[in-house]
């Protein structure tokens, strides 16, 4: 059975609260009564926030009522990913170890959507910690393909990008450190957003890698996913990486025509490994491109085969450290069989964490040791120079650069879960983005012959996201 329901666009809600045609309240109990209905099925949400969702729909309510101007996002029910914290609200970044811990802050991503009118439905479960590339490695369960709930949503945003594929929000808030946002959305048939690095205050995020993390949107159609990311981009004095640099009006972007681009073609992008239905619909969406007046130009990016291990070992180095506060003493998990406090400390982390996490733990920590620092983590930081400098010069040439999001389409529940490397080889179209800081995103291009979404990705220079929203919304609309 499909779970699929496409929501209305931000545009035509928005239209309708600021006439009094629907009440943001209304809208908010229908969020909610659908969450309810179907939520048991495919575990998308963890934790609903309603007394703060309809205490934020009535201020909208009551705004609307006096015939003022509505703010961008007024009475859009958003949910948000559980690595992001939310005041009062249990934020478990999927974890275990972060049970029952409800944060005295808002993260400044949700500030923003708040402030400019969106009504918070919930938490959205994903991989722990921002870990997994199919949302099976959640401590709460796996979250279900709303296309077919017997295949993976991706991840780790997978709550994040199935909750819009199913109607259960308009868009969602997910991060994405290696993929983490692109692969989902493509599995899921929705659009996914990676800004620049620094692009979004990453303050209030539960951190996984920090040089690679970032908080995006997920929304059903392009411009819905500008629109949400003009709202959180900015500069934010709580984030050091934050980038002061202006923020383009991303919606009108999606407006504007091709015609005369350069699109990029890498070829490593088009190897052994990518699924022949993937290849077709990608090479369909390039050919469209081509007819709407796009020139297509081959570029290289010979660096891309060392991608995926220069990841997971920056990344795990990165967690490895990150993860180290989480240890049973100031909040969180707390394991009661210690008798002193080595074994609380050993304890907690062994029955905290899940298999995955220790598993990247344990990475970066061999990683990051003394004689291996050199030959893994800093070899892994040259490669990733060189990996950056290879698409500046592919910039330098082109526009954007297009490529499938992933491999295959959606793969079953369980089917590599007992494979690591494969799981992790699922990233191997996304994690070059990751390492260079661009930004990009992922736009649906067609489908499986069984009807599974397949994703194109759109990569553009670092904080040139209105280059990639034109590009993916004309991918769109062919």
């Amino acid at each position: 059975m499909k779970y699929t329901e496409k929501p209305k666009t931000l545009k035509q809600l928005r239209a309708e609260i600021e006439t009094g045609t629907t009440k943001a309240t209304d809208l908010a109990s229908s969020y909610f009564e659908r969450i309810e209905r179907i939520n048991p099925e495919l575990n998308v949400y963890l934790q609903l926030a309603k007394d703060r969702a309809f205490a934020q729909a009535e201020r909208v309510d009551g705004l609307a009522a006096k015939g003022g101007p509505l703010p961008v996002l007024a009475g859009i029910p958003v949910g948000i990913k559980d690595v992001l914290v939310v005041r009062g609200i249990p934020s478990t970044a999927g974890s275990k170890i972060l049970k029952g811990y409800r944060p005295p802050y808002d993260a400044t991503a949700v500030e923003k959507l708040e402030a400019a009118g969106a009504v918070v439905l919930g938490k959205l479960n994903c991989d722990e910690f921002a870990m997994g590339s199919s949302n099976e490695n959640s401590a709460y369960g796996p979250v279900r393909n709303p296309v077919d709930p017997e295949r993976v949503p991706g991840g780790s945003s997978g709550g994040s990008a199935a909750a819009v594929a199913a109607n259960m929000a308009v868009a969602t808030l997910g991060t994405d450190t290696g993929g983490s946002i692109r692969q989902p959305a493509s599995f899921c048939g929705v659009v996914g957003v990676l800004p620049t690095w620094g692009r979004v205050s990453r303050y209030g995020l539960i951190a996984f890698a920090s040089s690679l993390d970032r908080i995006g949107p997920i929304a059903g159609n392009v411009r819905d996913a500008a629109t949400m990311l003009g709202v959180i981009a900015g500069f934010d004095a709580k984030d050091a990486t934050s980038v002061d640099a202006p923020v383009d009006d991303y919606a009108a972007e999606c407006e504007r025509p091709v015609e005369g681009m350069c699109i990029g073609v890498p070829a490593e992008y088009f190897g052994e490994g990518l699924d022949p239905e993937v290849r077709s619909a990608i090479e369909d969406g390039i050919a469209k491109l081509k007819a709407a007046g796009c020139t297509i130009k081959p570029v290289s990016l010979p660096s891309t085969k060392y991608a995926v291990p220069t990841y997971y070992l920056v990344a795990t180095a990165e967690a490895s450290a990150n993860l180290a506060r989480f240890d049973g003493v100031r909040y969180g998990y707390r394991s009661p069989s210690s008798e002193n406090l080595a074994g609380m400390y050993r304890h907690s982390r062994d029955e905290g964490f899940g298999a995955e996490v220790k598993r990247r733990i344990m990475l970066g920590t061999y990683a990051l040791s003394a004689g291996y620092y050199d030959a893994y983590y800093l070899k892994a930081q040259q490669v990733r120079r060189l990996l950056a400098e290879e698409f500046q010069r592919a910039f330098a040439e082109v526009d954007a650069i297009v490529t499938p999001t992933a491999p295959t389409a959606a793969f079953k529940l369980g089917e590599k879960t007992g494979d690591p490397l494969a799981m992790y080889l699922a990233d191997i179209y996304t994690v070059t983005a990751s390492l260079a800081g661009i930004c990009g995103m992922t736009v649906p291009c067609g489908s499986t012959k069984t009807g599974l979404p397949v994703g194109m990705q759109v990569l553009a220079n670092h904080l040139r996201e209105g280059t990639a929203f034109r590009v993916a919304a004309a991918v769109e609309a062919v």
